[in-house]
């Protein structure tokens, strides 16, 4: 018998005993418990997983998992997140962030984890608001968007989480609508499976300050037409009937019809997840409508971690210094 036997859990297993406090209706309670059926599929045992969050509605997130977490300050997550995950590699850690946590406040150290590609899960929830401090817009509110703190219509151009993570060097981005359970369950454990940074925008309504703010995407009448989901390898097909695909048309993608004008299921872009060139995610990222789905991006490249990691081993081997007193002992020393 193994010494170590796999561990089995259910998603009830990561709930912790704490009361749930967001606003009923809230996305986040999808978003929970898509994570919490996520785990048991990775087979990571408990201990050895971790939840950091920033500051934000999102960020009560950690409280909710019966993992190890923390809670930590506005916009440094990604901070946290990276020395937990550089002390202990064998750590499966997950980020839990918001639009105005990670893309204002903590805008530097979100682009920067991106760079380094740190072998950590983030998980973004963009309601494209400020909720916690009751409806500031935020970097992500749409141009013209009236909130209480730009009644007359926000006029700051919005970030687009994809195209800033894919300009700041990330190799996993994924985008999923907080509506749809399953397809957060299939995304979150890609995720995992992706050794880098990997960035997950969940597209989250705020029931409070920016209720139905996807409504163009998420209404029940339009939902079926509006959302293309990519797979890796697959045509680009959408539509309640499968009957619409997108080609590509120079540099811009375009929406057609398959059986009109002689366009047929060979005519249309097959989705490469794992092309290095970003041309291609970046078109797709930034299509509009149908608003575009699923692993967008995921692409091999060394971790920080992993380099770090083959540094370290190579300075052991030649090194002098075999102890922190080898160092400190090694050249001049004052007595103050």
């Amino acid at each position: 018998m193994s010494e170590n036997p796999k561990v089995e859990y259910r998603a009830k297993d990561f709930a912790s005993d704490q009361e749930v406090r967001w606003c009923p209706g809230c996305g986040d309670y999808a978003i929970l418990k898509s994570v919490q059926k996520a785990m048991p599929e990775l087979g990571i045992d408990k201990k050895d997983i971790v939840f950091v969050s920033g500051i934000g509605c999102s960020s009560r997130f950690p409280y909710y998992m019966d993992t190890y977490g923390f809670h930590s300050i506005h916009g440094r997550a990604p901070a946290i997140a990276s020395g937990v995950k550089m002390a202990n590699p064998n750590l499966s850690v997950w980020q839990i962030t918001g639009d105005g946590d990670a893309l204002a406040i903590g805008g530097n150290h979100f682009i920067h984890a991106l760079r380094r590609n740190i072998d950590i899960n983030i998980l973004l929830f963009n309601n494209r608001i400020y909720g916690l401090t009751k409806g500031q817009f935020s970097p992500t509110t749409s141009l013209g968007h009236k909130t209480k703190t730009s009644p007359q219509g926000s006029i700051d151009n919005p970030f687009n989480p994809g195209e800033l993570a894919l300009g700041a060097g990330a190799q996993f981005f994924a985008r999923i609508e907080d509506i749809n359970p399953k397809g957060m369950v299939d995304i979150f454990i890609e995720a995992e499976k992706h050794k880098g940074t990997s960035l997950i925008e969940i597209l989250q309504n705020c029931v409070i300050f920016n209720d139905k703010v996807f409504k163009e995407w998420t209404a029940k009448e339009v939902k079926t037409e509006a959302f293309l989901r990519v797979e890796h390898g697959k045509p680009m097909i959408f539509g309640k009937e499968r009957n619409k695909g997108i080609i590509q048309n120079g540099f811009k993608l375009e929406v057609v019809e398959i059986g009109k004008d002689g366009i047929t299921e060979d005519d249309l872009v097959v989705h490469d997840a794992h092309e290095e060139d970003i041309t291609l995610h970046m078109m797709l990222v930034n299509l509009r409508m149908p608003m575009v789905t699923g692993v967008i991006r995921s692409v091999k490249r060394d971790t920080f971690n992993e380099r770090l990691s083959q540094q370290l081993e190579e300075i052991k081997a030649t090194t002098k210094f075999k102890t922190v007193d080898d160092l400190l002992e090694s050249g001049e020393t004052w007595e103050i």
